[in-house]
C-alpha cells in the first residue's frame, strides 16, 4: 500500500506543479484580461486542488493523522475561484462598456454587441427600482 500511495502522491504533485506552471504562464502571456482570467481560475485552481489532493493521501496514510483542513481549503477554493472570476468579469465588462478601459485588447474597442432579446447587460442594469442604464457610449 505504501508504494502505491507515494506513486499516487507523487502522480499529483507532479500532475499540480504543471497545471500551476501552466495557469501561471497563461496569466502572463495571454493578450487580455477576458482570456487571463482562464489561468488562475481554471488551470491554477486545478493544480492547487491536485496539490492539495495529494496532501489528503500523504497524511493519513504515512503519519496515521487525518485533519479536515486540506478539504476545507478545496472546497473553499473551488467556491471562491468562480465567484471571484465572475465579478473580475463584470468589472472589466462595465469599464469597456463606459469606455473606461485602458488596454481594449480583446476585440470590444466600439462596445458591446446587443444582447438577444433586446434588453440591456445585467452588468450595466441598475437595481430593482432603478431603470436600465442608457446605452453605453465611448468616451474619447
Amino acid at each position: 500500500m505504501s508504494l502505491a500511495a507515494e506513486i499516487l502522491v507523487a502522480a499529483l504533485l507532479v500532475l499540480g506543479g504543471a497545471f500551476i506552471l501552466i495557469g501561471s504562464w497563461g496569466l502572463a502571456r495571454l493578450p487580455s484580461l477576458m482570456t487571463r482570467l482562464h489561468g488562475p481560475t481554471k488551470a491554477t485552481t486545478l493544480g492547487v486542488g491536485a496539490c492539495l489532493i495529494a496532501s489528503m493521501v500523504y497524511f493519513p496514510t504515512f503519519t496515521q493523522t487525518w485533519s479536515a483542513h486540506e478539504l476545507l481549503i478545496t472546497i473553499f477554493l473551488l467556491l471562491t475561484a468562480p465567484i471571484s472570476a465572475n465579478m473580475i468579469a463584470k468589472a472589466h465588462l462595465h469599464r469597456q462598456g463606459h469606455g473606461i478601459d485602458p488596454n481594449p485588447a480583446d476585440g470590444i474597442v466600439e462596445g458591446l454587441p446587443a444582447p438577444p432579446g433586446g434588453g440591456d447587460w445585467a452588468t450595466f442594469q441598475g437595481g430593482p427600482d432603478e431603470p436600465a442604464a442608457p446605452s453605453p457610449t465611448r468616451r474619447d
